[in-house]
């Protein structure tokens, strides 16, 4: 019998964030599968336009409904249609009252939430956690989040589980293997240089990222190596602030360069122009970044204690630091650095595990077993 699934997200095309691309991806596989075994899929967006999903790569745009902002107006429609379907898939923790009212007027219905990070970890209002219980699963990227949410929303273990996420399976296959000299001079950088990288938004609110860690660790390298550090990523002014601050108090100028944004289409020349790319994040729910550079080859280095365990497979893919400990990140580097060639990542170990089909088989087996009858 097909099974009818709808998956609701906030925005799939309309930004570039992690979970947006999650959302795109996630929705290619929906719809590769409803192809493959004759169910019906419909995806709609709270935030993005219908006009958004014109031209994607990743499904055909008649499956994807945007709403505009007009919240009241998705609500509405989604109830009426998550009632009709088996499945429901809601790609944040801002949609669960969506859910929880597919629920109440169709119990039969399954609801699965996708669980990111940070947003589901805080402390949530009783309401929200009763209706987080009524999920049929929490998908959570890793572990990390998984046991981060049934320590803290006391969730039964059984209606949870992990589906890491993936490689863009349009990810641009590598290609570019110099530095290319318009982005040396760009950044003031020589092509002899040693060059560590991070890619990550800059927020004076968010910051548990590391990357003022990996900036003392090069104040301790300094004199033994000559390592510069580009950091990408878009930041707010206050962060830029604090940011300087401590460059200017290590006398680090000549060696920290704050790219700013860069695009999509620029990522794959910006890992070939690094050596190493490190982030020893402390609140990471997955980090897909971690697999991208491990995709164009570059070793790895992250924080032990979060979500980028997975996305390292605990260690076996990279090098895992206390992120607290800027003596062990400057270990870390300098033992990498010394000879990157050993601590290449295995790169069918990470297609084994991290590739779109893996993923797309894994996600087919939690639907089924999502929508198994329930035996006594």
């Amino acid at each position: 019998m097909a099974n009818n699934i709808l998956f609701l997200t906030l925005r799939t095309f309309s930004a570039t964030g992690g979970i947006e691309k999650v959302c795109r991806i996630l929705g290619k596989a929906l719809y590769e599968n409803s192809i493959e075994n004759h169910q019906p899929f419909e995806m709609s967006s709270m935030y993005d336009n219908s006009s958004d999903a014109e031209g994607n790569l990743y499904f055909p745009a008649e499956n994807f409904n945007g709403y505009g902002v007009k919240k009241l107006n998705f609500i509405a429609a989604m109830v009426k249609k998550g009632v009709k379907a088996d499945t429901v898939i809601l790609s944040h923790i801002n949609l669960l009252m969506v859910g929880w009212m597919i629920k109440k007027i169709s119990p039969s219905t399954k609801i699965i939430l996708l669980a990111h990070g940070i947003e589901i970890w805080d402390a949530i209002s009783n309401h929200k956690r009763k209706m987080l219980r009524s999920c049929d699963q929490v998908v959570s990227v890793s572990r990390y989040t998984m046991n981060n949410i049934i320590a803290s929303h006391g969730l039964d273990k059984k209606r949870c589980s992990v589906l890491n996420n993936c490689l863009d399976p349009f990810l641009a296959i590598p290609s570019v293997n110099k530095k290319l000299p318009a982005l040396l001079q760009k950044y003031g950088l020589n092509k002899d240089d040693r060059i560590l990288m991070t890619l990550t938004r800059l927020s004076s609110k968010e910051r548990y990222k590391g990357y003022d860690k990996v900036i003392s660790a090069i104040a301790n390298l300094k004199d033994r190596l000559e390592v510069k550090y580009l950091i990408a990523g878009s930041y707010d002014e206050q962060e830029k602030k604090f940011l300087q601050e401590i460059i200017n108090n290590l006398q680090l100028q000549d060696r920290v360069i704050l790219a700013g944004f860069i695009q999509d289409e620029e990522l794959e020349a910006h890992f070939a122009l690094s050596e190493v790319y490190v982030m020893p994040s402390r609140k990471e729910g997955f980090g897909i970044v971690f697999i991208e550079a491990m995709y164009y080859g570059l070793p790895v280095i992250a924080g032990n204690k979060d979500g980028s365990t997975d996305a390292l497979l605990d260690g076996k893919l990279g090098q895992l630091v206390d992120p607290e400990n800027t003596e062990e990140i400057t270990r870390a580097l300098e033992t990498v650095l010394e000879n990157p060639l050993t601590y290449k990542p295995d790169h069918q170990l990470l297609m084994n595990n991290f590739g779109y089909e893996t993923y797309k088989r894994k996600l087919h087996r939690l639907l089924q077993l999502t929508n198994a009858p329930v035996t006594n």
